[in-house]
């Protein structure tokens, strides 16, 4: 995305989605964007309400309304590419909305994970265990994040890793599906495989920051950080 609305851990050749296939989706969202344009919808809009398609899916799937919910979620994920294309487009490009878009972007993410620890809550006869995968699948999912906007702040790119944010929805989402099918083991492995990528990723970034650093550090041009979270 744009500077309003930055890309969400760009493509790199170590991502599970290609940029390609990434590159193919933005193509068919373009008549979406010119849509808005003509409506003079404006890139925080677009942010907003597909956090609100989000909140509405976490809704339907906390109520056992999987196959709809996933639906939904689609639909406020594909949302999220378009604030960014339409940012590009209209030149709306403003430090607040990237601030809000990445804020919305971990406000939806903990009411998804959260909608799924209260389905199970609701349905399942022991939720310890898929509670506390959800748990650690959303922290995961917080640590990528996290490890990319602290890189940012102390003047790196971070945006390297296996499961950055759009492969964790596809895996998360097609768990959501499979689980409204009857297949419940997909949800259970869907959360296995999003904390096990967001692990994997979050050392990913952090050994390329510290790779940077100590490049930077042998050629005298950067100085210690700051360690202060």
């Amino acid at each position: 995305m744009s500077a309003s609305h930055p890309a969400h851990d760009l493509p790199r050749g170590d991502a599970l989605l290609s940029t390609r296939t990434k590159e193919a989706v933005r193509a068919l969202l373009a008549p979406v964007v010119r849509l808005a344009i003509r409506l003079h919808i404006t890139p925080n809009a677009v942010t907003v309400f597909g956090f609100l398609l989000v909140s509405v899916a976490g809704v339907l799937v906390a109520m056992g309304q999987l196959l709809p919910g996933a639906a939904v979620l689609v639909a406020g994920s594909l949302l999220d590419a378009v604030d960014g294309a339409l940012a590009r487009a209209t030149g709306g490009t403003t430090a607040f909305g990237s601030f809000l878009d990445s804020t919305l972007d971990r406000a939806a993410e903990a009411i998804l994970y959260g909608a799924i620890a209260a389905y199970y809550l609701r349905t399942a006869p022991d939720p310890l265990g898929p509670v506390l995968l959800a748990l650690v699948a959303l922290a995961g999912s917080f640590m990528v994040s996290y490890t990319r906007a602290k890189a940012e702040g102390i003047g790196f790119s971070a945006s390297v890793g296996l499961a950055p944010r759009t492969e964790r929805l596809v895996i998360i989402v097609a768990g959501i599906a499979l689980a409204g099918i009857g297949f419940e083991i997909g949800l259970i492995g869907a959360m296995a495989l999003v904390a096990t990528l967001s692990v994997a990723t979050t050392i990913q970034r952090i050994w390329h920051v510290r790779r940077l650093s100590l490049a930077g550090e042998a050629a005298g041009g950067i100085n210690d950080a700051s360690r202060e979270s």
